[in-house]
This record gives C-alpha cells, structure tokens and sequence, in this order.
C-alpha cells in the first residue's frame, strides 16, 4: 500500500490509488469532502482539474505525439534513451546501498513522460514505482495502453519474475501542481521538459537526484539553418543558475548521433519539435521537397546533467 504519496489535486489530502477510482480521504478539506478520479479503461487517472489548465487540450498534439512515436521507434535517439537510463542505473544502485534506503522502495518521477520512449527504458533501471507525468492526455493515453500491455501497470501482476519492471503510474497532470506529498519521490527526470527547481525540490527526498536532457550546442544545426533565416543556437546552460538555490550540479554528459533521414523521417522530426509551427510553411515545403531527391544529413547533439538535492536546502 502507498502511504500518503499521492496527494489530492483539489484540496492536497492523501490520496490512495486503487484499480477503479483514486479517492482522497478528504481530511484537508474544510467540508471533509472527499474527491473521486476515476481510472480510465486504458490505465491512466487525470488529476489535472479544470483551474489548472492554461487551454482547452493541453500539451502536445496527438499529432505531434504520433510523429515523435515514430521517429523515435525508428531509433534515431538511441543513444541519448541508453545513457540516461545508463545514468540513472548507476544512482539507483547508489541510492539502495544508503542506509536510510533499506527496506524503502525506490520512488521516481518522469516529469513530461510524453508517450513514453523514455519512460519504458526507465522503467527497467531497478526503481520501485515509476510515476509517469504529462499534462498532454493523448500522450499519457499513449502511454498507459503500452505499459498495459506490458503488464507494468500498478495494479497489474507482474507475471515474469525474471524481468524486473518499476510499477507504472500514468498520470495527466501539471509540473507547476504535482499531485505528489512533499519529499516522496528519490529521483526526477526532465527530458526535454519543464524546469521547475522550487517544485522539483518540494517533492525529492533528502539528496535525491534530478536528471535533465536538454539539445545542446549545434544540436540539428543542418535543418534549423535550412528552416530558418535567423538561427539562436541552444544556450543548454541557461537555467542551471535556476537550480543553483537548491541543486548541486555532480556530472554532465554529452551525446552526438549523426542522423541520414528519409523524407517520412524529417517530416516526423519537424513535427514533433516546435519547428513545426515556428517555420515558414514554404521553408518546410521547400527542405522536403530536396530530400525527396535523396536523404537529409544533420546531428543530434544532447547534454544530459546529473544533479543532486542541496543538503543546505532540506
């Protein structure tokens, strides 16, 4: 049973998950009211309430989600999937050695899980519970049908003893507002997502780790120069002054993947980043129509960066 490690979005009481309905037990409410979230049929529960969304559907689009479902099943970042999980590997099994570790079972957040490409390769790391966080519902939805069909959701039965899988929580909510009690979780892990040090450090026990992966420098130099007239280059570096207050900084790492892609390809990669609505259309028609002719070459360059709770800040 998970104690108080789920809170209540509308009113922050404990919340317990079960199979059918999550229900707070309403003891913060001030009409002891107790609030129901229902399990959709796929695996996910919603707790992002109505006042917490900025638009109608939040997140990214399913189309967007299904290009990136694509381009990233074809394997061109690869290598970023293994050393994040090659990364996090390596804390977890620092983090069960602990003393105050013995016992406990290895919490971990995957904040912007998306569809889960990531959050799968993850969940064979050696952590306990895996919440899989995203205010976008299709990619949540995304990711809840493939963890069911892994049977690696919470409520379902681990049936191969052999392959040890973290026990999967899909969740649709927002970074700003985690449904989670304070100092629950052992590690977060921000690909290509929100950045929020004040609510990162809230939730993480003590020393726990938060792992990012953002683009870094010349990262898919080609095509941006090919889409746009005026090209900023990736300052990767910007927000580590953010996390300063309350993180310290232990490793960066960093990835290079040379990408030769087909037109299907580029279209998938443009579609998935926010190239597609920043391009002219006539500079994504144009790039498409050259590499009908033959395939398009450009690099993926990422930085991934190990960061630790401050213990100044507890």
């Amino acid at each position: 049973m998970l104690v108080a490690l789920f809170v209540c979005p509308l009113c922050q009481s404990p919340m317990q998950p079960a199979a059918d309905t999550w229900r707070c037990d309403g003891s913060l409410n001030p009409k002891h009211i107790s609030h129901p979230f229902d399990v959709a049929r796929q695996g996910y529960v919603n707790l992002l309430p109505v006042q917490q969304k900025k638009s109608k559907a939040p997140g990214d689009s399913r189309q967007s989600i299904e290009a990136r479902k694509r381009f990233l099943t074809a394997g061109h970042y690869q290598s970023l999937q293994a050393l994040v999980c090659q990364k996090m590997a390596a804390l977890l099994t620092t983090k069960k050695s602990s003393t105050n570790q013995k016992d406990k079972p290895i919490n971990w957040l995957d904040i912007g899980c998306g569809e889960g490409y990531y959050t799968q390769a993850m969940a064979q790391t050696g952590m306990d519970i895996l919440i899989a966080a995203d205010i976008s519902k299709p990619a949540v939805v995304e990711l809840a049908k493939a963890s069911k069909t892994l049977d690696q959701l919470w409520y379902q039965e681990i049936k191969d003893d052999f392959t040890k899988s973290a026990a999967i929580y899909p969740l649709v909510t927002s970074a700003a507002h985690l449904p989670l009690r304070a100092h629950s979780v052992d590690g977060i892990s921000s690909i290509f997502s929100p950045i929020l040090p004040a609510a990162f450090h809230e939730v993480l026990s003590e020393e726990g780790y938060l792992i990012i992966a953002k683009p870094d420098v010349g990262h898919l130099a080609t095509m941006r120069e090919a889409l746009f007239d005026d090209v900023r280059e990736h300052d990767s570096d910007k927000f580590l002054d953010e996390l300063t207050p309350y993180f310290q900084l232990l490793e960066t790492h960093r990835v290079s993947t040379e990408l030769n892609l087909s037109a299907e390809d580029l279209a998938d990669l443009m579609t998935m980043t926010p190239y597609a609505y920043r391009a002219r259309s006539e500079n994504r028609q144009a790039l498409l129509q050259e590499v009908a002719v033959k395939p398009f070459e450009t690099q993926a360059n990422f930085v991934i960066y190990v960061l630790q709770k401050d213990r100044a800040n507890l």
